[in-house]
C-alpha cells in the first residue's frame, strides 16, 4: 500500500523564514516515517495566491492535495498540522478530512503544537531553551497570531502558567487575547526594565517583522519604546526549535500508532 505525509501549515511568503521553520519541520517529521513520501500543503489562501502570482509557486490546499494522492494511488496517508493551536486553521483541515476520507484505507491527523496539557508545559520548556539571557528585570513577550476562533483562550493559558511558574516571559497576542497594551500596563507596575520580543508562530513571517519589529508607531516594539520599556526583537520561529519539531514529531506518531491500534 502507498504512503504518503502530508505536512500542512498556515504557511509563508517568506522564502527565507520557511526554510528555517517549515522545511525543517517537514525533514524531521519525514524522517520519522521514512517509508512514506512527503507531500505540502498550506491552508492561507492568500499565501498561496501571492506565491503563484510573485514567484509562480503553486502550493496546494488540504483539499487539492488530499485528492491529487488519491489520484496518485496513495491508500495511506498521515497528516501533520504545524498549527500552533486547534482554531479555525486547524479545523479546516479536520472538515476536509472529512470530506475525503472515503477515498482512503486510512487517513490520520496529527494534532497541532497545543493539544493538551502535556503540551503547555512541553512547549514552555521549549521556549526556555531559546530565551536569550536575560539581565536584572528583563522579560521575554511572546506575540502570538490570535483568533475569534474560541481557542484563542489558548494564549492567555500559555501566558497564566508561566506567571504561575515564575517563567521570566509572558505571552500577547496579535489579533485577541492578551492584549499588548494589558501586558504593557503590567510590565511597567512590576518595574520591568526591558523586553525581548519574540514570535509564538511557527515562522517569523509578517505579523513578526511588520507587527512586532518594525518601527512603525503601532508595532509592539515601539509600543513597548513610547512606554519607557525598551524592547529588542528576536525574528525567529518555533520551527527553528529542535523541541518545537520534536513535539510535531511525537503527535505524528501519536496519531499514526492510535490508528494503528484501532484497526487491530
Amino acid at each position: 500500500m502507498k504512503k504518503a505525509l502530508l505536512v500542512v501549515s498556515f504557511g509563508t511568503s517568506h522564502h527565507d523564514t520557511g526554510e528555517k521553520n517549515i522545511v525543517a519541520c517537514e525533514r524531521d517529521l519525514a524522517a520519522s516515517c521514512p517509508d512514506r513520501c512527503l507531500f505540502r500543503a498550506y491552508t492561507s489562501g492568500m499565501i498561496i495566491r501571492k506565491l503563484k502570482q510573485r514567484d509562480g509557486i503553486h502550493i496546494d490546499t488540504p483539499l487539492q492535495a488530499l485528492r491529487k494522492l488519491a489520484e496518485l494511488g496513495y491508500q495511506d496517508v498521515a497528516i501533520q498540522s504545524l498549527h500552533i493551536i486547534n482554531g479555525d486553521e486547524y479545523e479546516k483541515i479536520v472538515h476536509e478530512v472529512q470530506v475525503m476520507r472515503p477515498l482512503f484505507a486510512r487517513l490520520v491527523i496529527g494534532a497541532p503544537l497545543l493539544n493538551s496539557f502535556a503540551d503547555y508545559s512541553q512547549l514552555m520548556a521549549a521556549l526556555r531553551l531559546q530565551m536569550p539571557a536575560l539581565g536584572e528585570r528583563e522579560e521575554v513577550v511572546f506575540m502570538g497570531h490570535g483568533a475569534s476562533h474560541h481557542a484563542f483562550a489558548a494564549y492567555a493559558c500559555l501566558d497564566h502558567m508561566m506567571k504561575a511558574q515564575q517563567m521570566l516571559a509572558r505571552v500577547g497576542a496579535v489579533e485577541s487575547y492578551p492584549e499588548v497594551g494589558q501586558l504593557i500596563d503590567n510590565m511597567l507596575a512590576e518595574g520591568v526594565r526591558a523586553v525581548h520580543l519574540m514570535p509564538l508562530m511557527l515562522v517569523a513571517g509578517d505579523h513578526a517583522i511588520n507587527d512586532m519589529a518594525s518601527d512603525e508607531d503601532d508595532s509592539w516594539k515601539s509600543q513597548f519604546c513610547a512606554a519607557g520599556i525598551p524592547a529588542t526583537p528576536w525574528l525567529q520561529g518555533l520551527g527553528e526549535t529542535p523541541a518545537v519539531r520534536a513535539m510535531f514529531v511525537a503527535h505524528l506518531q501519536q496519531a499514526i500508532k492510535g490508528s494503528m491500534e484501532e484497526a487491530a
